[in-house]
């Protein structure tokens, strides 16, 4: 089971990092042509992305702690 969990983890870890930069490219792109619900809407997915690789982390130390 800890195994599942790290694996977890480190998939939401994976995938969050992965959200976090491209809500931060999609922001800046919608900064750079002025398209205000663009910018808005990549800052949303970079906070989803923040919470997520969060939660990856949180799992991994969780799976550590029962090693």
């Amino acid at each position: 089971m800890a195994d599942d969990l790290r694996r977890d983890g480190l998939k939401n870890q994976v995938k969050g990092a992965k959200d976090e930069v491209e809500g931060q490219v999609r922001g800046d792109v919608g900064d750079a042509v002025d398209d205000h619900s663009e910018h808005l809407k990549g800052r949303v997915q970079e906070a989803k992305g923040k919470v997520q690789r969060k939660i990856g982390e949180a799992q991994e130390s969780v799976s550590k702690d029962r090693d």
